[in-house]
């Protein structure tokens, strides 16, 4: 038998060099290169040989080329979990033989959710909780802390990949939980459980097991701490489907985001709230998102975002403060830094509202990270009521994306945000001219169409 060789691999863009080095020469990314142990590959072509033949499914022959007008075009039938907001993120249900990647701070709710999940699915659909981080005792404990019925639900405590297929072959279960990739080792390789080669080649059995089978997979994924998924980042290329969830330390709201989705919508948002319950949906989102006011508040403006398929109602606040440093502070909490230091830049240059002698604090109220241009226009008009200390005029709304020159541009679905707005009572709209209806109502609600940033700046006075 050849001997086995080691290689450095980096966990960034997955390229390998025969010896570690600090940097990269693919990515340029310093420090990630990890080990892996390269298994011989007649060992490694044996094994995968082995367990391709125990799999239901597998077509005889060598593979075909195959023109995709012979290829029968049928919708993938769904299968609903009973948790409205999860179906809401995964695009309308679980696909079968899908692989779907879910991370998480630690505590966030990512196994409560699936434990919520196969309690639901379990009394009509096999299901097998696969657990590497906690005894059988400990699950079944949070399970009946839950309130779940634990007659469905069937659990396993393993981390060997090879003998938690031989169990999943054997039971047949049509989803199949894996929590946590991290902890899940394979024999073909000698390196530690979750090393970036046993992540990988873990993550790969899966794969393919779900695809030659039919099983949905969830994988829970470990978070570093800059906030990605640890292991190498091919994982991410690997499945179907990749959830985050997001949510401040100190609130109950959590946040689930999908930021890849081969069966549905990218960007699509799913909102939960913690209780000694576990995760329970939350029917009106944009309730959680705006703040209960006793009056008008200077430094507040609320802004129709669009996440994935559904407008949601989101409040932007601004404090601005006379600096007593040198370099004037920008913090922008869900939202991009960068874009509120150029966003003061054309308010001073085309505004006429100087803040470059001003500390600025942005923050976006309910924990949510605002990732679209529509928030331009809304965070320039919080700042400038902090500045000037003058609330905006009551049960106005504002969004759209301010260009370098000073001009106001549409933004997609201006239609539906209008009308989210004109739902939850607000009675006036400042919107890029573009995104206006001719009429310039909808419903009882004014709408106001700008071009330039200084006419916005005149229809708040």
């Amino acid at each position: 038998m050849a001997k086995a060789k080691t290689a450095y691999v980096c966990t960034e863009c997955g390229a390998e060099h025969s010896k570690w080095q600090g940097q990269c020469i693919e990515c340029g990314v310093w420090n990630t290169l990890s080990a892996i142990v390269l298994t011989p590959a007649s060992a490694t072509n044996a094994s995968m040989n082995a367990q391709r033949s125990n799999y239901a499914g597998n077509a005889a022959g060598a593979a075909r080329i195959t023109p995709l007008t012979a290829v029968a075009l049928t919708t993938e039938a769904r299968t609903l979990t009973g948790i409205g907001e999860l179906d809401r993120v995964l695009g309308g249900g679980l696909v079968q033989g899908s692989v779907v990647l879910i991370g998480g701070d630690p505590g966030i709710g990512k196994s409560t959710l699936l434990l919520q999940m196969l309690g639901t699915l379990g009394a009509h659909l096999p299901s097998v909780y696969v657990t590497g981080e906690e005894s059988l005792s400990q699950v079944a404990s949070r399970a009946q802390r839950l309130g779940l019925p634990l007659e469905p639900l069937q659990a396993l405590a393993e981390t060997c990949i090879e003998r938690i297929l031989e169990q999943a072959m054997a039971t047949r279960p049509r989803v199949l939980v894996i929590d946590s990739i991290q902890t899940i080792w394979t024999e073909l390789l000698a390196a530690a459980p979750g090393s970036v080669s046993q992540v990988r080649e873990s993550a790969a059995k899966l794969t393919r097991f779900a695809k030659e089978t039919g099983t949905s997979v969830f994988l829970v994924g470990h978070v570093t701490k800059d906030g990605g998924i640890a292991g190498p980042r091919v994982l991410e290329h690997m499945v179907d489907a990749v959830l985050y969830f997001e949510g401040e330390s100190g609130s109950r709201f959590r946040i689930l985001r999908a930021f890849k989705n081969r069966f549905g919508a990218v960007n699509e948002l799913g909102v939960f709230a913690m209780s000694d319950k576990g995760l329970r949906e939350v029917p009106n989102p944009s309730a959680i998102f705006l703040s209960a006011h006793s009056g008008p508040t200077s430094g507040s403006a609320v802004m129709v975002t669009r996440e994935g398929t559904r407008p949601l109602l989101v409040e932007v606040q601004a404090l601005v403060d006379q600096s007593s440093l040198g370099n004037p502070r920008r913090v922008a909490l869900g939202l991009e830094q960068n874009r509120l230091a150029m966003l003061l830049a054309v308010l001073h240059r085309h505004g006429g509202v100087a803040a470059y002698d001003q500390d600025v604090f942005v923050n976006v109220v309910g924990g949510i990270r605002v990732q679209e241009t529509a928030a331009d226009l809304p965070v320039l008009l919080a700042v400038l009521s902090s500045l000037r200390d003058r609330p905006l005029p009551e049960q106005t709304i504002a969004f759209g994306e301010v260009g370098l020159s000073g001009e106001i541009r549409p933004v997609p679905n201006g239609e539906e945000r209008l009308k989210e707005a004109a739902t939850h009572g607000f009675k006036r709209a400042i919107v890029p001219k573009a995104n206006a209806p001719k009429k310039g109502r909808v419903g009882e609600m004014e709408v106001i169409g700008v071009e330039r940033l200084a006419e916005a700046i005149d229809a708040c006075r």
